[in-house]
C-alpha cells in the first residue's frame, strides 16, 4: 500500500500594509555584518592599543634610534663592512660614549636634578617678588606656583621619583635594564637587517609597486636620519656651549639646564629657543638677577650663531621643516601621544615631505596677462586695436 502524500507547508512571506509580499535589500544583511565587523575590529584594535601601548612606543622608539644611525652605518657599509658590523659598531660607540657620561656626570646630574626640583617653587617666588618690587606690580606668588603646578605634594612626588630608595633603585634598575636590552635589540635588528625588511614588505605588493615601495622607504628613513642626525648634533653643540656658560658664571643646576636647553631648543620647534633659555634665566634670577641678563644676551647671541653659520652647515644634506609646519607637528602629536609624541613629530613630518617633494609633481606659476584697456589711447605709431584686427 503506497504511502500517503504529504502535501508541502507554504509559508507566506511576510507583507507589507497592502498585502504585498515584502522583500528585504539584499544588500542589508552584507551591510549589517560589515558593520558589525567593523565596530568589533575598531573596538579589538582599541583595546590591543591600550595593552600593548608601552611596548609600541619601544618599537617605534627604536626605529627612530635606527633610522638616527642609518647615515652613520651607512658610511661605514661604503668603507668595507657588513651592515651587522656597522650597526654593532656604531651602537657600541654610542652605549660606550652615554656609560662614560654617566660615569663622569651621572651623580652630578641626578643631585643637581633633585635639588632643582625642590627649590624651583622658592626660584619662583623669588622671582615674583623681584619683579613685583622693580617694577611695581602685585603678583602673588603662591598663585603663579599653583599654576604651574608646582605644589608640595608634586615636589615630592618628583624628588622621590628622582631618589627613591634602596628597594626603589633595585626595582627601577632591573625594569630599566630589561627595558634597555629590549630596546637595543630591536634598534639593531631594525638597522642590520634593514634592506632584507625593506625587501620583505616590498613583496607584500604587485610588481608594479614594488620599485615604488623601496624608493619611498629609502628616502624616509634617509632624509629622517639625516634630520634626526643634524638636530641631535645642534643638540650636543647647543647643551655644550649653555653648560660652559653657567658654569662659568656661577649659575646653580648647570648641569640639566644645559641639557635642558640643548634638547628643547632642537625639538620644539619656533618657541623652543625661548622656553629652553627660560629656565636658566628663571634660576639665575633668583640667585644673581645680573646673571639672567648675561643668559639671555648669551642664548639669543648664540641663535643667531645656530641660525646663519652652523644650521645651515649641518643640515645641509637633510631635509628642512617649515617652522609653521613644524609647530602644527609639535602641537599635534602632544595631542596624541603626550611629550614622546611632540619629540618624535617632526622627524616623522620631515619623512612624509621627502616622500612628497620626490613624488609630487608641480607646475610653473603661470603669471597673469595685463588687462587691456580698451579706451586707452595707442601710442604712437601703432593702429588702434580694431583697425589692427580689420587689416
Amino acid at each position: 500500500m503506497p504511502s500517503p502524500v504529504v502535501p508541502k507547508v507554504l509559508q507566506r512571506a511576510p507583507t507589507d500594509s497592502a498585502g504585498w509580499p515584502r522583500q528585504e535589500p539584499p544588500w542589508l544583511r552584507r551591510g549589517v555584518l560589515l558593520v558589525l565587523a567593523v565596530v568589533t575590529g575598531y573596538q579589538l584594535a582599541l583595546w590591543l592599543f591600550g595593552h600593548l601601548r608601552g611596548f609600541l612606543g619601544l618599537l617605534f622608539l627604536a626605529w627612530l634610534f635606527a633610522v638616527g644611525i642609518e647615515p652613520i652605518v651607512e658610511a661605514l657599509v661604503r668603507r668595507g663592512l657588513r651592515r651587522g658590523a656597522a650597526t654593532g659598531v656604531v651602537m657600541i660607540g654610542l652605549v660606550a660614549a652615554a656609560i662614560g657620561f654617566l660615569a663622569v656626570f651621572g651623580a652630578l646630574l641626578v643631585d643637581q636634578l633633585s635639588q632643582l626640583v625642590t627649590v624651583l617653587p622658592d626660584a619662583v617666588a623669588d622671582v615674583v617678588r623681584w619683579v613685583n618690587g622693580t617694577f611695581d606690580t602685585d603678583f602673588r606668588a603662591a598663585d603663579v606656583v599653583d599654576s604651574l603646578n608646582l605644589t608640595s605634594e608634586r615636589v615630592q612626588g618628583l624628588v622621590q621619583d628622582l631618589a627613591p630608595g634602596l628597594v626603589g633603585i633595585l626595582s627601577s634598575l632591573v625594569g630599566l635594564l630589561f627595558q634597555l636590552l629590549a630596546f637595543l635589540l630591536f634598534a639593531f635588528y631594525m638597522s642590520a637587517e634593514g634592506p632584507r625588511l625593506r625587501a620583505i614588505v616590498s613583496t607584500w605588493f604587485p610588481p608594479r609597486h614594488q620599485r615604488v615601495i623601496a624608493t619611498v622607504w629609502e628616502i624616509a628613513v634617509d632624509k629622517t636620519g639625516g634630520y634626526l642626525l643634524s638636530r641631535l648634533v645642534l643638540a650636543l653643540v647647543n647643551a655644550a656651549a649653555t653648560g660652559v656658560l653657567l658654569w662659568a658664571i656661577g649659575v646653580p643646576f648647570w648641569l640639566p639646564l644645559a641639557i635642558w636647553t640643548g634638547i628643547v631648543s632642537q625639538f620644539i620647534p619656533t618657541v623652543g629657543t625661548y622656553l629652553a633659555i627660560a629656565l636658566p634665566a628663571l634660576i639665575a634670577l633668583s640667585d644673581q638677577p645680573v646673571d639672567a641678563l648675561w643668559v639671555v644676551l648669551f642664548g639669543t647671541l648664540y641663535q643667531q650663531v645656530e641660525n646663519y653659520l652652523l644650521a645651515p652647515r649641518i643640515t645641509a644634506l637633510t631635509v628642512s621643516v617649515h617652522p609653521a609646519v613644524a609647530f602644527g607637528a609639535v602641537i599635534a602629536g602632544a595631542a596624541l601621544f603626550g611629550p614622546m609624541g611632540a619629540l618624535v613629530s617632526i622627524p616623522v613630518v620631515a619623512a612624509v615631505q621627502a616622500v612628497l617633494e620626490t613624488y609630487a609633481h608641480g607646475y610653473e606659476l603661470v603669471e597673469e596677462e595685463p588687462a587691456v584697456d580698451e579706451d586707452a589711447e595707442p601710442p604712437a605709431g601703432e593702429p588702434p586695436p580694431d583697425a589692427a584686427s580689420s587689416a
